[in-house]
């Protein structure tokens, strides 16, 4: 690693950087594994690529180029910004909790519904529910227009009623009409936060 440093600042190269280094080293099988990983959220486009240039001549690399997938998260870059979604998920949790030929709806919960404990109580798998809304709270990272049906009946996990399965179950309507929804991060020279 400061062989690395020493590099950077004898190229001069800015500061604006952060860097995780991974360094195995297996000396039987003569084995040296480094794994370099630079920040590229910067600005500056052509300080990245020249910072790449001069690393590719120094250091025998590869470059992996734009990252397409990250934790099952899809993610596309382009002329507008960023975008992330979980489609190929989002289908994965509608089929494993056979919803994949569900209807589809326009709201997330039902305008008016009432939330209790004191509910009709049926035979509803707890293991079901609080597989599904385990899925549903990562699912949340791309989706936070979810996040309040999502908390709403993360609430009663421990009295499980019917009320609360069949908003869950609304929850996966409204997924299943929503599955190319996602998050846009967008290209902006302004650094002021509005809120």
């Amino acid at each position: 690693m400061e062989y690395f440093r020493r590099y950077i600042s004898d190229e001069n190269i800015p500061s604006v950087f952060s860097f995780i280094f991974i360094n195995f080293l297996v000396r039987s099988g003569h084995t040296l594994i480094v794994c370099l990983y630079v920040d590229d959220l910067i600005n500056n486009p052509k300080i990245f690529k020249d910072f790449k240039q001069a690393t590719i001549k120094k250091f025998e690399m590869m470059d992996n180029c734009l990252m397409i997938y990250y934790l099952g998260i899809k993610i596309k870059q382009g002329e507008d910004g960023i975008f992330m979604n979980q489609e190929k998920f989002t289908k994965e949790i509608l089929k494993n909790f056979k919803m994949k030929d569900c209807a589809k709806v326009n709201t997330l919960v039902e305008g008016g519904e009432k939330m209790s404990k004191n509910d009709e109580v049926d035979n509803i798998s707890s293991t079901i529910f609080k597989s599904l809304i385990r899925r549903l709270r990562y699912f949340i990272c791309t989706r936070p227009n979810i996040l309040f049906g999502v908390r709403l009946v993360s609430k009663f996990m421990k009295t499980l009623i019917t009320t609360h399965f069949k908003t869950l179950k609304r929850i996966l309507w409204y997924i299943k009409g929503t599955v190319d929804f996602g998050l846009l991060y967008g290209y902006s020279n302004s650094y002021e936060l509005i809120g």
